[in-house]
């Protein structure tokens, strides 16, 4: 072979071996909740919009919002099953109880973990910090919403009832932002939280807010409350009903609790920022342009978001600083 025909055949030869190598890149997602949740949707549509023409995606749902706490054990060894039949180049690990499940035995390995949408201390999953896993915290902003939604409603707001489920989620929030307490103020502002478990109770707290000296509600997390037969209640049935029953308005931390059936809006985490940021790191560690062990990163300051006709049924005018730097829904 001619020594310019040689070169011609190494350089094609080098190509096609760099995209066989980039074709057999598999990354799993382990999401801690499942696909029909929009939290999942958004995040996972980012990752696939960052990362489905670059690697393999698989993906494995452990379905905790909606399972009892006594299966989550079983979801996690199916899990743990799927990872080692696929034994990915990485693994991305969505929400708390996803590391809390699996992040032990990640740290038994050399596969390199991105976790997202954390809002536990992840030190609290570990006895040491794996080098191998870092990721993406997710921190409700829930000081900066009271400050808005007092910029909003004006003195008017005096107190504020906070509305989670019984999800680990809501727990860390209970025990970082509260310190396990029911009641803190936030500047002027008497703030109450609580956590429930059934609908019953949820319902009761909606209905006697007003009555309860409440001017406003925010509502956290409502994904895993259930009936009196102790089965498991659809998100979207909890969100319209809580909205369509209010006497108070309702505020929200998170966006997709935001819309014409759902809240008012407020200072929101968006889940597609967490998917955005988690995918990009972990492109990082594959290129070598990230070495771990990493420190984690915050995923930002959060997205004021308002429903142009929830705004109207409570009689809110957005200030003129806060629309403009406002996402305006229907």
């Amino acid at each position: 072979m001619k020594p310019a025909s040689l070169l011609v055949f190494l350089l094609i030869f080098t190509c096609n071996t760099k995209i066989l190598a980039a074709d057999s890149i598999k990354i799993l997602v382990i999401e801690s909740y499942h696909s029909e949740y929009q939290w999942d949707k958004n995040y996972t549509r980012a990752i696939r919009d960052t990362l489905e023409d670059k690697v393999e995606l698989s993906f494995f749902q452990m379905d905790t919002k909606r399972l009892p706490l006594s299966e989550h054990k079983a979801r996690s060894d199916l899990a743990w099953q799927r990872y080692q039949e696929l034994q990915p180049a990485l693994v991305i690990l969505g929400d708390d109880n996803a590391l809390l499940h699996l992040g032990k035995r990640f740290g038994t390995t050399d596969t390199p973990v991105i976790y997202l949408g954390i809002n536990n201390n992840p030190r609290n999953y570990f006895s040491v910090l794996p080098k191998n896993i870092t990721g993406i915290l997710e921190r409700p902003l829930l000081h900066r919403s009271i400050i808005y939604m007092r910029n909003i409603l004006g003195e008017d707001l005096k107190k504020v009832l906070i509305l989670f489920d019984h999800g680990t989620t809501s727990k860390t929030i209970l025990q970082e932002e509260f310190k396990g307490r029911s009641q803190r103020f936030i500047g002027p502002i008497d703030v109450h939280i609580e956590l429930i478990d059934n609908l019953d109770r949820w319902h009761y707290k909606i209905n006697n807010a007003k009555k309860e000296g409440f001017n406003a509600i925010v509502v956290g997390l409502y994904h895993t409350l259930r009936n009196q037969q102790g089965d498991h209640v659809p998100a979207p049935q909890v969100i319209t009903w809580s909205s369509n029953n209010t006497q108070i308005p309702l505020f929200a931390f998170w966006q997709f609790a935001v819309g014409a059936d759902k809240t008012t809006g407020g200072l929101t985490l968006d889940a597609y920022n967490q998917g955005q940021l988690a995918a990009e790191m972990a492109m990082k560690i594959l290129d070598g342009e990230l070495q771990l062990p990493q420190i984690p990163q915050s995923s930002g300051q959060g997205r004021l978001v308002f429903s142009e006709s929830q705004l109207r049924r409570w009689q809110i005018e957005l200030p003129e600083r806060i629309r403009n730097q406002a996402q305006i829904l229907p």
